[in-house]
């Protein structure tokens, strides 16, 4: 029983054959401390789903008060941020390293101080779908914790704190992805 704590801040809502795929982020950060798997189940068809995670560009869809400066994540999409090219900036820490479009997005730490906390880190958000109306968000995340008294308090605690902080965010884009393909639906 002691492991189940530690395999939820590891995995949360991901399948066994979702953690054995070769994810983008692999190529990114080969040498790395721990993986971390986030997935849910989205009621709508990956190209929306896809669109959402563009918006990553202009802000993290989880907690807004903790890593947003207490600005609202937007909840319309914002026309031009599908324009995607690696280098440009996501979440405002993170910078776009590679992407294919409708499938996945991957994503390097580059901020600095943020460098200092969390040490390296690379995400890939894949889209898997599942039908012509669903898929599947996972996302991987390699982490390589900083060195010293920081490394040592992040290596028992960086799991459980990504944990709330993306399954905020993967539960919000699966909200306004299927209320986007509900709103489309009912056009239709």
């Amino acid at each position: 029983m002691k492991t189940l704590p530690r395999l939820l801040a590891y995995n949360w809502g991901t399948t066994a054959a979702e953690r054995t795929m070769s994810f983008p982020c692999d190529h990114y950060l080969t040498t790395y401390d721990a993986a971390y798997f986030r997935a849910v189940s989205v009621q709508a068809p990956a190209p929306i789903v896809f669109r959402w995670l563009c918006q990553l560009r202009v802000a993290p869809y989880s907690y807004d008060w903790i890593d947003n400066g207490g600005r609202r994540s937007p909840r319309v999409l914002i026309p031009g941020l599908e324009q995607l090219q690696v280098g440009q900036s996501m979440c405002s820490i993170f910078k776009l390293v590679d992407f294919e479009l409708g499938l996945h997005l991957t994503l390097l730490l580059k901020d600095e101080r943020a460098k200092v906390f969390f040490g390296g880190v690379a995400i890939s958000y894949v889209i898997l779908p599942q039908d012509d109306a669903s898929c599947r968000l996972v996302a991987k995340l390699l982490v390589r914790y900083p060195i010293g008294l920081i490394g040592a308090v992040m290596r028992p605690t960086l799991s459980w704190g990504d944990l709330v902080m993306m399954r905020k965010q993967l539960l919000t884009l699966k909200h306004l992805a299927e209320r986007q393909s509900k709103a489309v639906s009912k056009e239709s």
